[in-house]
């Protein structure tokens, strides 16, 4: 019987770890067998993947093994592997891509010409990604001596270029020589087009310069993996409650709570079993649906979530579309032939199935009402970038759902006490399209940040939340009736206190208009430097907005420089906008001792020209202002995460560690004296 709730929380368990700060995906195992081989193997995390060799110039990074030493011995032939391969049409890279997962093993074949010199020395590159993101290409060295020779391997003699088969194993080994050089001079490559295409003299080219080694030294402060999850776990859970109230669902808890017990009259134990294990398989399929979801969008689907406008346009209709359907202008439900099917089989079947087909059926008769809460929960878990986002949302959702089932079933006394359905559950539906509709704008105003579009400025945005909340206010008080409204002879208290609370809301966000920084939704709303009028002046303004310019200012005034890594649907660069930089204390260290420079990794701005780039022995063309950003800080700095924050000197040298997600201030203003100090000693030597 718990057997579905521990595969959950080891799943769960699973994907927290699998996205900690540190991740190595890809474990290496390197040896030397007695048939002359160098075998490796590789051990490749679930949901990873490992790219195969050889692959096209314009898709990812293949894994290519370069040898460097190589005495006592000859390569016969290159690397192979019989590991099988996954074939797949990546609409990314337009391509049909090949990889391995879970293992891998490669073999280079060689023949031992003398033991006692015996010393084989290189490194694997390669490349793991997920459904999520891609780390950056690693390298791993493998070095064997005469020590690591197997017991009983055969000597041969070296192959000259005297005979046929000598010249052409000659001529392999040399043309893999010329490889492993070209892999080698991979950096130096980077490093020259960086030079011709990103930037005009020899100063500017070690601007770009990686220092990733020397950032790995002084380490990382804050993260915003594990915030992200348990956001995500308590948004769903939230959603699951409010689900609860739903005039499709709320009144299906007695109903179906007393078919369990009637079912198992004479046996209360197993009816509290049945109904325990109903809720269990609510969970399981609202935990699969979030696994579907997933699966359909995809790595680049949901990267693309957070600032596409094409999707974040879409998802401002449909919660629009959810907003004016809770409001009563129509129903959004599944065909009911789907749920009659469902039951026929629950009625037909027996024992844990039946169980399973009674929850699926509770599950499609609820759409209606669930489906606008579990559209707005998978598009804020998919909009985080993460590909258990929406599983772990949904786990959520469906545990706060499958609750009251076992608990009333455990305790069938209470059913007695449970408000009865009637008109409050219809004003529950009216209250989630308000904020349907509210929330709706947010997705919108990514869309008009990303790509320009200045539709929905801060004023215009706060001015259409300021309406709704009224309205909600106004609507609770009584004073407007939808038409599956029941009759309001009086105010109830509760309706009293959210009234109380939707107005109060609605004036906290007028100051908004003439630029009170108002913390509390700075990760919805836009940011204040859209706002044409405004009278507050506490923000930190960034000085510029580009890498080059900034530093070039920086030096010229003999002031560090703080790097901020941010984006427009960055909910996390907002807050920490909003709750550190808002500081007083913080603000004067920026403003006075920094350059701030503020790059924005999905400015979808176009360039003027497109920029070729050779990243990690691979030809790729940057085209907006954000992939430019975005490459420069997985080139310069080995991460792709934003809020990300470095100090830099001025030669583009780190001076303390980068800083992500927290918004301690007293951390953050460590941070940023430490900086101070690292500068000032690197100035007097």
């Amino acid at each position: 019987m718990l057997k579905p709730l521990n595969f959950i929380i080891c799943l769960l368990f699973i994907s927290f770890q699998a996205h900690s700060q540190i991740l190595e995906p890809v474990k290496w195992k390197f040896s030397v067998n007695a048939n002359s081989e160098i075998v490796a193997e590789a051990k490749i995390d679930q949901s990873w993947h490992l790219y195969d060799m050889n692959l096209p110039d314009d898709g990812p990074v293949s894994t290519n093994f370069t040898f460097g030493t190589v005495k006592g011995a000859e390569l016969v032939g290159s690397v192979k592997t019989n590991s099988k391969v996954t074939k797949k049409y990546d609409k990314l890279f337009e391509m049909e891509l090949r990889w391995f997962e879970n293992s891998a093993v490669f073999i280079q074949k060689f023949r031992l010409t003398d033991p006692a010199q015996f010393e084989i020395s290189g490194n694997v590159q390669f490349m793991a990604c997920d459904d999520k993101t891609c780390l950056t290409p690693t390298e791993e060295e493998f070095h064997f001596t005469k020590a690591n020779l197997p017991a009983g391997i055969k000597t041969e003699k070296a192959q000259t270029t005297d005979t046929s088969k000598g010249a052409d194993v000659s001529k392999e080994i040399k043309t893999e020589e010329v490889d492993k050089n070209a892999v080698a001079d991979t950096t130096a490559a980077v490093e020259d087009i960086q030079t011709e295409t990103l930037t005009s003299g020899d100063e500017s080219a070690d601007l770009w310069a990686p220092v990733i080694d020397q950032l790995k030294e002084y380490g990382i402060k804050g993260s915003t993996a594990n915030s992200s999850w348990w956001i995500i776990l308590i948004t769903g859970f939230i959603g699951g409650l409010i689900a609860l109230l739903t005039p499709c669902v709320w009144p299906m808890i007695p109903m179906t709570v007393s078919f369990f017990l009637k079912r198992s009259k004479s046996d209360r134990k197993k009816a509290i079993t049945d109904a325990f294990v109903y809720g269990i398989s609510i969970i399981v399929i609202y935990l699969l649906l979030g696994l579907l979801i997933t699966v359909v969008f995809g790595a680049s689907a949901l990267n693309e979530l957070s600032t596409s406008a094409v999707f974040n346009l879409i998802f401002f209709g449909l919660l629009v579309l959810f907003a004016v359907s809770f409001f009563g202008a129509f129903e959004l439900t599944l065909p009911a032939s789907w749920t009659t099917k469902l039951d026929q089989k629950a009625d037909s079947t027996t024992g844990l199935l039946s169980i399973f087909f009674m929850a699926f059926t509770l599950v499609l008769v609820s759409f209606s009402c669930t489906g606008p809460i579990i559209g707005t929960l998978l598009v804020e878990a998919a909009s985080k970038g993460s590909i258990v986002g929406p599983a772990i949302g949904m786990f959520g959702f469906a545990l706060a759902l499958s609750i009251p089932f076992a608990l009333f079933a455990i305790f069938p006394s209470w059913l007695n006490n449970m408000p009865k359905s009637g008109g409050w559950l219809n004003s529950v539906k009216v209250v989630l399209g308000f904020l349907e509709l509210a929330l709706a704008l947010k997705f919108l105003s990514v869309a008009d940040l990303a790509y320009g579009w200045h539709i929905l400025d801060r004023e215009v945005f706060l001015v259409l939340w300021i309406i709704i909340f009224v309205l909600l206010g106004i609507y609770l008080l009584g004073k407007i009736k939808f038409s599956h409204d029941s009759d309001l002879p009086y105010v109830s208290v509760p309706r009293l206190f959210m009234a109380i609370i939707s107005l109060s809301f609605a004036v906290y966000m007028v100051p908004g208009l003439w630029g009170a920084p108002l913390k509390a939704i700075s990760a919805f709303s836009p940011p204040l430097y859209t706002q044409d009028f405004n009278l507050y002046h506490g923000e930190v303004i960034p000085k510029y907005h580009d890498y080059e310019s900034g530093m070039e200012f920086a030096k010229r005034n003999g002031k560090p420089v703080l790097i901020d890594f941010t984006g427009y649907g960055c909910v996390n660069c907002r807050e920490m906008e909003a709750s550190v930089w808002s500081d007083a204390r913080v603000k004067q260290i920026i403003d006075n001792d920094y350059v701030l420079i503020s790059l924005y990794v999905d400015d979808k701005t176009a360039l003027p020209k497109e920029i070729q780039i050779e990243e990690f022995g691979k030809t790729r063309k940057l085209k907006t202002i954000g992939d430019k950003w975005s490459y420069l800080q997985r080139s310069k700095f080995g991460a792709n995460a934003q809020p990300f924050y470095v100090l830099l000197d001025n030669e583009g040298k780190p001076m303390a560690p980068s800083y992500a997600y927290d918004k301690n201030v007293d951390s953050y203003i460590q941070f940023l004296k430490k900086g101070l100090e690292e500068y000032k000693l690197r100035v007097k030597k």
